[in-house]
Order: structure tokens, then C-alpha cells, then sequence
């Protein structure tokens, strides 16, 4: 069998046979996504007749431990669906173990024999196609980057070979570019692939289709007919066993330098000449290079930061961000963080972005919801309409995948009375295909060579001016730390943002 792969621009590939390397086999990621994704991806027919993946890290474990303990994580994943047995062999076969260090120059000597060896039993085009995959602490990337990028142009079986790069790639500008200087040390910006999982949500996805297939969109696209743009993403975990990463991090770090600005930028995107990875790129660099990067007085005035206490989520009290494990008890990390952003071109001038994300929040959820322009004139008496809201269209990300359309509607009876009402698509009811996770997207993006939905160095350093410019303000005091009760939708400070008649999408 022949496995194919379609990119974005309708080109059809070959997915050549190859060989996955993941860095981290014992780690979280690993056991919950990515191992779970390569299962799906082999039970749907998706990858090449031969393929192997083989896992490295410091635990003293064989193929047989491995095999056993990824056969734990996907069963965990899948949950009431369980595993295929017949799927399961043909997919265990394939997986292998390499203990090893990554500050070991010993360990990619190792690898390389292991994928030899693999090679001699499979296909020769195992080994001479590879993927790595950094799934370590980013502490570890440089010596990875180095020792991979020597392997590379040591080996005179070079078939193709790309690198993933997992978040959070660097933790501020400087350290983001020196990154991208190592990496171009021993890899072409083609083979690089900078991760992240949002681009690979069906709802993400499809933003694209909404916006440059539908022609009753696009047209009302601009600061003519949108008001304001607002994006969300709100957790009710808090921090748990990441106390001592979120320290150093805090919610602008981890979750707004990557996913809002990526989400901000592909909604906020000119169409690109071709749904090539570069055509899409260079548009979404464009917007993010269009956001004015703010001063001290300009951070003081749009944004809000906070910080969870001690409340109630899903009904069970939690304790305060302050009491978490590995966290200083004086800490003034926010967990919590609302910014209005503009973006200086022809499109968006004059248009609030409002952004917001947060630990302990009352609901989990990911939306983005564009907030249109009220009617110039409603010639009806304004008793009719107390409480006709904006129309407004939500791209709910998660835990909910679909569309949702407001619009005004007439209530039955003798009156002329306006309500609001919901036009919605929800993926699970409306396709009966299964909904793959964002992982089995990218891994087989990633295998295939198309760079699409990855982050180039351009882009990640233009998201880090931004962030890193207000993190440079809130370091000089401009900008308070507003308690929250975890199970609340944030800080109330975040309300005067808006500006008056406006509200937040998710409350």
C-alpha cells in the first residue's frame, strides 16, 4: 500500500518510509499525544509501509518496556474505545527504546547504529529519512540541536530530515533568536519545525475555509463591518506539578507569545497568494510585524494581569496560586493576562483585538468571536429591541469544536419584538468522520514535509517583540497584580478594557 498525503495547495506526495525519533519517550507529552497520535495515524491507513519510531531518554528501559508502556498510554487515551489488537501489533513492532542522555556525545552514536540496524531489517529508506522530535525540557535543546545537527552531516545515507521544536522556543526575545542561530547552524529553515498544537485544532484549521471559501465573509472581513475581535482561552486547571516552569513563565510567556498571537494572526491575515507554507507565513508575519509595540504608558493603559487565590472550580474548593507546589509565597507571577492590541494596516486600523487566557477559571474553554458592527438605523420602537446584542460569530476551538452565528430574529406573536438567536455547526453532529487531535495533524504534516501549520524564525521573533516589550513594562511596576478567586472569569480590572457597551465573550 502507498500512502498519500495532500497539502494545503492540493499537491498530492508520497509519504516515504522513515524513521521518528522522539526525545522525552518517557515524558508526559509523549505517553498522552504523540504516541497516541502515531497509533491513529497507523490505524487509519494514514503512514508509509514501513515506518519505526524509537524513543530516548536517561530510564534504564528496552523495546519490550517501551512497547509496554506506550501500550498503557494509548489504551489510557482511547479510553471506552480500546485498542485494536491487529492494529496494536503492527504499530508495537515498530517501536524502540535508546537509553541515553542528550549531554552524552555517546547517546547520537548509539541512535544512528539503532536506526541502522532498524534499516537492515525493514528498508534502507528508514534510515535515510528522519524525524526528531525535541519533547524534552527546553533546557536540553541546544546540546539536542548540536548533536543531531552533526549526526546529520556525518551520515552519508542522507535521505531527508527535519527537527520539531516543542514549546516554549525560548522564554524571551534574545534567547528565542539565539535559538534560531543554532538551528540554522545545522539545519536549513525548510527542515525546521517549531510546534504548536493549536494550529492543529479542526476549528483552527478551518478558519481558513471560513474565511477564503465562504464569499459572505471575506467581503465583511475588515474595520468596515467588525467592531472588535476577541480571543479567550481560559483554563480551570491551575498550575499543578508545573509550579516551578510557571515561575519562570507566567501566562504571557506560556500561552501568549504562542497560541493567542497565532490565532490573533491567522484571523487577522490578508489571503496569501497560495496555501504554500510560505505564502501562508509571510502573511502571518505581516500582521504580527503590524502590531505597534506598546511603551510602558501604552502596556499601562491595555492590559491586565492577575493572579488566582484560593476558590471554588467545578465544586471542589482549590487552593490559591500562592499555596502551589515549587512556587515562591511572595510570588507576583501572573496567571492571568487581558491585552487590547491593534494592528496599524489598510484592514484592521481602528479595530480592538482583545485577548485574554487564565489559570482557574470558571469553564475551559478556547473561542475566538468576532463582534460585528450594530445596524446604522433600526427602524423599530425601541422597546422592541431592549436587548438585541451585535451580530457576532464564535469559533469555538474547545472543549466544543464549531461555529456559532448570532444574528437578530423576529419573536412569533403579534408584536415586533427582537431576540437574539444562535445559528450553529458542531463538528461531532454535523460529520460523522472522526475528529482527529491536533498532534495527528502535525506529525503527519511534519512527515509529509509541509510546514504549514509550523511557526518559522521570523514569526516567532516578530511575537517575541511584542511580548517581550510588555514584559519589559510590567518588570518596571507599571502594571498592578489584581487578585482573582479561582472559579471567576478573571480579575475585574479586565472589564474597562473594552471600553463602554462592550463585553467579554466569555463573561
Amino acid at each position: 500500500m502507498i500512502s498519500m498525503h495532500q497539502t494545503r495547495d492540493g499537491e498530492r506526495r508520497v509519504l516515504q518510509p522513515f524513521t521518528m525519533v522522539i526525545f522525552g519517550a518517557s515524558g508526559d507529552l509523549t505517553e498522552r499525544k504523540l504516541i497516541p497520535a502515531l497509533y491513529h495515524l497507523t490505524a487509519g491507513g494514514h503512514l508509509p509501509v514501513e515506518f519505526s519510531v524509537i524513543g530516548v531518554a536517561r530510564r534504564k528501559w528496552d523495546d519490550a518496556y517501551m512497547r509496554a508502556k506506550m501500550r498503557e498510554a494509548v489504551a489510557k487515551a482511547l479510553g471506552p474505545e480500546g485498542i485494536d489488537e491487529r492494529v496494536w501489533d503492527d504499530f508495537a513492532r515498530r517501536l524502540y527504546y535508546v537509553p541515553g542522555d542528550a549531554t552524552d556525545p555517546s547517546t547520537f552514536s548509539r541512535l544512528d547504529q539503532a536506526i541502522a540496524d532498524i534499516a537492515a531489517s525493514t528498508s534502507p529508506e528508514v534510515g535515510r529519512n528522519r524525524l526528531y522530535y525535541l519533547a524534552t525540557l527546553p533546557s536540553l535543546y541546544p546540546k539536542l540541536i548540536e548533536g543531531l545537527g552533526e549526526l546529520e552531516a556525518a551520515r552519508s545515507d542522507r535521505g531527508w530530515g527535519r527537527i520539531i521544536v516543542e514549546k516554549p522556543f525560548g522564554h524571551d526575545l534574545e534567547s528565542a533568536i539565539q535559538l534560531n542561530r543554532l538551528l540554522a547552524r545545522y539545519f536549513d529553515e525548510s527542515q525546521v519545525y517549531r510546534i504548536d498544537h493549536y494550529l492543529g485544532k479542526e476549528t483552527v484549521q478551518n478558519i481558513f475555509v471560513f474565511r477564503f471559501a465562504n464569499g459572505i465573509f471575506e467581503p465583511i472581513w475588515n474595520r468596515n463591518y467588525i467592531d472588535n475581535v476577541q480571543i479567550t482561552v481560559s483554563e480551570t486547571l491551575g498550575v499543578g506539578h508545573r509550579g516551578a516552569y510557571y515561575e519562570e513563565a507566567g501566562a504571557l510567556r506560556d500561552m501568549v507569545q504562542n497560541h493567542l498571537l497565532q490565532l490573533l494572526a491567522l484571523v487577522a491575515m490578508e489571503p496569501p497568494a497560495s496555501f504554500t507554507a510560505d505564502a501562508v507565513r509571510n502573511e502571518k508575519v505581516k500582521v504580527l510585524g503590524s502590531i505597534p509595540l506598546p511603551d510602558v504608558e501604552a502596556v499601562t493603559k491595555n492590559s491586565v494581569r492577575g493572579q488566582y487565590t484560593a476558590g471554588v472550580v467545578g465544586g471542589e474548593p482549590v487552593p490559591g496560586y500562592l499555596q502551589e507546589a515549587n512556587v515562591s509565597p511572595d510570588s507576583t507571577t501572573e496567571t492571568y493576562v487581558a491585552l487590547r492590541l491593534g494592528i496599524d494596516n489598510w484592514r484592521w486600523a481602528g479595530v480592538p483585538f482583545f485577548i485574554q487566557t487564565g489559570k482557574r477559571m470558571a469553564t475551559r474553554c478556547s473561542r475566538i468571536t468576532i463582534y460585528f458592527k450594530r445596524a446604522p438605523h433600526l427602524p423599530f420602537q425601541r422597546f422592541a429591541v431592549p436587548d438585541l446584542k451585535p451580530n457576532s460569530l464564535v469559533l469555538n476551538i474547545q472543549p466544543e469544536q464549531g461555529v456559532t452565528l448570532s444574528i437578530g430574529a423576529k419573536v412569533p406573536g403579534p408584536q415586533v419584538r427582537i431576540r437574539n438567536v444562535d445559528m450553529t455547526f458542531e463538528y461531532e453532529s454535523t460529520f460523522k468522520e472522526r475528529s482527529p487531535d491536533a498532534y495527528e495533524h502535525l506529525l503527519l504534516e511534519a512527515i509529509a514535509g509541509d510546514a504549514t501549520m509550523y511557526t518559522r524564525a521570523d514569526e516567532v521573533e516578530a511575537a517575541w517583540k511584542i511580548v517581550t516589550a510588555i514584559r519589559n513594562a510590567w518588570d518596571e511596576g507599571a502594571v498592578p497584580l489584581h487578585p482573582y478567586p479561582a472559579g471567576s472569569m478573571g480579575p475585574e480590572a479586565k472589564r474597562w478594557l473594552l471600553g463602554r457597551g462592550r463585553v467579554w465573550n466569555g463573561g
